[in-house]
């Protein structure tokens, strides 16, 4: 609705038994590269996505293509490609802010809840937690701990004192590239090719321009993960494996940015290790259970969470009361259908005095929530470097959305530095913005 769409995916085949040794063993625990994924095994695995997912479709079946067919489609593909397979993937436009919803939906729906945003934990004595938060200390007795730190987990067990080792963090690094021909010659449509390497990379377009994606680097310390210009040069080279016309060259880049993967530790090569998730159990030495939320992604994140819950409530000795399986999230509640988005617009429009033109970014920015952030803005003064965003807009999501520092406003709470619009200059208006706006709220 408001962070997901409909991405269609075209897988190219280069052969049409490509892949089957390699694909037996992997189902049989060996270890084995697919550095070439037939037809065959394509049209397999794409039909028991399609069987597995049957009582959940929301998006067409897949279908296999001619080259003549695929060619109708992207343009500018390797000659050597002779066909593909194509379905749908669920695209998320901006993760961060999907994140946030669920944080802001949770406290709302449990008013003694409360999420804190920038906490460090230094310690447990006794069954009590003590944490540091807005430079103060603060102290807590769980009757049970949750840690969801990610690539970080074993980082938080050690501060609470239960030494482990659970995680083998994967670094994955993307580049977001403004490439004209590349991003017309997809039409819309994400290529997720294996490469010759053995590797599996992907090219869509993405808020104007291309993102490529990723490396599967393990890495220990995920503090130190970062686009270097090594991977940055990978990404470019692959790429041209997939469209050998259409260079794309190191100042096409715009933005770069990697994250690690949760993913439990293993020997051997980190990109056979499983992509499931898990919750491990250890205790604090008082006797107080925490949870280790290993693996999860956003495809499963809601599974992920009931069970989670399931196991908190065991350890309670409490019922649910509530299930969130059908729940809508943030700004996805009450959108509008295709047929009533106009008039939704129209109407927030009217009432705010914004244009339509505005009204409805609004609307594809934050969903439904754009109603309230549209009541609020005013006068509504574009910024001067980056006039898709207005000042107004940006103080609201400072006193309304637990921004901590001008990096959050940037990187996750906006699309201005994803999206490639980041330079030195907005830089410093934003944070003009964001002190000028601290001093004039209660903003803590």
């Amino acid at each position: 609705a408001h962070y997901v769409t409909p991405l269609p995916t075209i897988l190219p085949l280069r052969s049409r038994l490509g892949g089957v040794v390699s694909s037996i063993l992997r189902f049989l625990g060996w270890p084995a590269k697919l550095n070439d994924r037939g037809s065959l095994i394509t049209g397999l695995g794409l039909t028991l996505y399609d069987f597995f997912g049957r009582n959940f479709r929301v998006m067409p079946k897949h279908r296999m293509l001619s080259r003549a067919r695929l060619d109708r489609i992207v343009a500018g593909l390797d000659r050597r490609i002779i066909g593909a397979g194509l379905y749908y993937e669920g695209q998320i436009s901006h993760a961060e802010r999907l994140g946030l919803e669920l944080v802001l939906d949770g406290e709302a729906m449990n008013p003694n809840s409360s999420a804190l945003n920038y906490v460090t934990v230094e310690g447990e004595e006794e069954g009590i937690v003590s944490y540091v938060h807005n430079g103060q200390k603060r102290h807590v007795r769980p009757r049970v701990i949750v840690n969801a730190g990610g690539a970080w987990i074993d980082r938080v067990n050690a501060s609470l004192g239960i030494p482990t080792q659970l995680m083998g963090g994967s670094k994955g690094a993307h580049l977001v590239v403004e490439n004209p021909a590349l991003y017309r010659a997809l039409n819309g449509h994400m290529i997720y090719f294996g490469t010759a390497d053995g590797r599996v990379n992907l090219v869509y377009p993405f808020m104007g321009q291309v993102l490529l994606g990723s490396t599967d680097i393990k890495t220990e310390d995920p503090d130190t993960a970062v686009c270097d210009n090594e991977e940055a040069d990978y990404l470019r080279g692959v790429v041209a494996e997939i469209f050998p016309d259409i260079p794309v060259t190191a100042d096409q880049i715009r933005h770069r940015f990697s994250g690690v993967r949760p993913l439990p530790r293993a020997d051997g090569d980190i990109g056979l290790v499983t992509r499931d998730h898990s919750i491990a159990e250890r205790t604090l030495p008082s006797g107080t259970p925490v949870l280790c939320l290993i693996g999860g992604k956003w495809t499963t994140f809601r599974g992920f969470s009931a069970q989670v819950s399931d196991q908190i409530l065991k350890l309670l000795g409490r019922q649910r009361h509530r299930s969130t399986e059908a729940m809508q999230i943030g700004g996805g509640k009450d959108y509008p259908l295709p047929d009533q988005r106009a008039g939704w617009v129209r109407k927030h429009a009217g009432e705010s005095g914004l244009s339509i033109r505005r009204m409805e970014n609004l609307l594809e920015r934050y969903g439904t929530r754009a109603a309230e952030i549209a009541n609020e803005l005013g006068s509504d003064c574009p910024l001067e470097t980056v006039p898709d965003y207005s000042q107004e807009e940006l103080s609201y999501l400072i006193r309304n959305e637990r921004v901590g520092h001008v990096d959050d406003l940037l990187y996750r709470r906006t699309t201005i530095a994803i999206s490639g619009a980041l330079s030195p200059e907005t830089r410093q208006e934003v944070e003009l913005l964001y002190e000028k706006t601290r001093r004039s709220s209660d903003v803590h």
